[in-house]
């Protein structure tokens, strides 16, 4: 039919809306009391992403034994602490292999119900008995309910009209997890060429082919003092997937580093001097339960970058730290002062000091003293450029394959000026991305590959702020003599 009138039709934009990688996703690699699972032998080796802490929870298991269970650091600080979501969690401890036998554990019967009081205990294979009664074996189900408490303390009620109705004590025998038999072997982790299957920190790969989500941060509190584990997720961190990249925060040994002047050596000794890596000491302490500074300022970090629109510009040094002290991992205070913390920091290690409170205080990569270039030696800064290659990968993947022509060139090009653009001057002092003959020769176009520069300009942090004080004499003549 004839049109009659004036009319208007919307052309599609050219720029791409960006996809953005969530700059303090942590990656947690550890111990879990598994055994609270629904299915225990289902949380192992396989990255499980938590939106709140209180998922976590349950999908792995809690409890407060944060030396044995290490995912349940980030599980309490992420709740109580820094609240922070989300996190992807590895669990190694497989129920498997890493347990030791249960015998002969008797618990008094109240009201048809007996708590076991130890944690880890696996309900699978369990041998319950009425030890007053010639030691008559129950049945699950019928005779009795398994739970765990709060605690993580293993509950039997008994059925009012089951065969233990009349019990007064229990006997137990079975099977209890071991995480002390988890090892730096088990946090490395392997690929089995056999079966396909990949462990510990291998495990990384699948995190965003999987979940979707790409490696911010990645720890492995408890573990992550260990040279072999240290290394390992920092070679994990600098090329994840091919094409990402994250930071891995890492714990100094403080059994070796006992003082703030052992820090160095020990840091060296590891080879924890990777741009890719974020090193911490002492550990942290909420009262009397004892964290891995890493798991704390994995948490702040990511709080941090949330606060600033889930951005890495900003530094984490010098923010808050809601904990009650700094200690060795054996529970030994550890008091600095700025003078001795600033010395730490000048190791390429970050630390906590208390200046009307709690803070993190630290600015410089694994890679700082010995690397000054400002792109490798600063933690924001060294961040923000993961963060920009990780956004960019993301943002312009749908345009792999397309014709390699002036339309794809210029809605690159002028795209990312638009998305750039947007974080300045609050996140960077500026950023530009050009398409230059000089780097596209014909070889590389026939051979379909198109390159393009970007210049990004992150703020450095403002580590030292001086101001210079003098006595001005004319200033008190001129008060004593009326300005005469």
């Amino acid at each position: 039919m004839a049109k009659h009138g004036v009319f208007i039709q919307e052309e599609a934009t050219a720029a791409v809306v960006p996809q953005e990688a969530n700059a303090g996703l942590q990656v947690v690699i550890g111990t879990a009391p598994v055994n609270m699972a629904e299915d225990p032998s289902a949380c192992v080796n396989v990255p499980i992403l938590a939106n709140r802490a209180s998922e976590a929870m349950a999908a792995l298991g809690y409890v407060q034994d944060f030396e044995n269970y290490t995912l349940c650091q980030t599980m309490y600080i992420t709740e109580n602490i820094h609240p922070v979501s989300p996190v992807v969690y590895i669990n190694v401890l497989d129920p498997k292999t890493h347990t030791k036998d249960l015998t002969d554990q008797t618990a008094e019967v109240t009201d048809l119900q007996a708590v076991i009081p130890m944690t880890g205990i696996l309900k699978e294979g369990l041998v319950v008995k009425n030890a007053t009664s010639e030691d008559v074996q129950l049945t699950e189900g019928s005779d009795y309910t398994l739970g765990f408490n709060k605690d993580g303390y293993l509950t039997i009620t008994l059925n009012a009209s089951g065969q233990g109705k009349d019990a007064k004590s229990l006997k137990v025998t079975g099977k209890q997890l071991a995480p002390e038999k988890v090892t730096e072997k088990e946090i490395v982790g392997a690929y089995d060429p056999d079966s396909g299957k990949e462990t510990g920190a291998e495990v990384i790969r699948q995190v965003y082919p999987k979940l979707g989500v790409v490696p911010g941060i990645i720890i492995a509190p408890g573990y992550s003092h260990l040279p072999e584990v240290g290394i390992a997720l920092m070679a994990k961190a600098a090329n994840i997937n091919g094409v990402f990249k994250a930071m891995a925060f890492l714990d100094i040994d403080t059994t070796k580093a006992k003082k703030y002047t052992d820090v160095k050596k020990v840091k060296d000794d590891s080879g924890f001097t990777s741009e890719c890596c974020c090193n911490t000491w002492p550990c942290a302490k909420i009262g009397d339960q004892i964290f891995s500074m890493s798991a704390v300022m994995a948490a702040r970090t990511a709080a941090n970058d949330a606060d600033n629109e889930d951005v890495p510009s900003a530094t984490p040094s010098n923010k808050p730290l809601a904990i009650t002290g700094t200690c060795l991992s054996d529970g030994t205070e550890v008091i600095l002062d700025q003078d001795q913390a600033t010395t730490v920091g000048e190791y390429g290690v970050v630390t906590a000091v208390n200046i009307n409170g709690f803070r993190l205080f630290g600015n410089h990569t694994g890679a700082y003293p010995a690397t000054t270039d400002a792109k490798d030696s600063w933690i924001n800064i060294r961040r923000m450029f993961n963060w920009q290659g990780n956004s960019f990968i993301l943002t312009y993947f749908d345009r792999v394959d397309d014709p390699m022509n002036n339309v794809l060139i210029e809605t690159i090009v002028d795209s990312e000026n638009i998305r750039c653009a947007a974080y300045a001057p609050a996140h960077w002092a500026g950023a530009a991305i050009e398409y230059l003959e000089e780097d596209n020769p014909i070889s590389d176009i026939l051979a379909g590959k198109i390159t393009f520069r970007q210049h990004i300009a992150p703020y450095t942090p403002a580590e030292t702020i001086l101001n210079i004080l003098n006595y001005d004499v004319s200033m008190l003549q001129a008060a004593l003599t009326g300005g005469e």
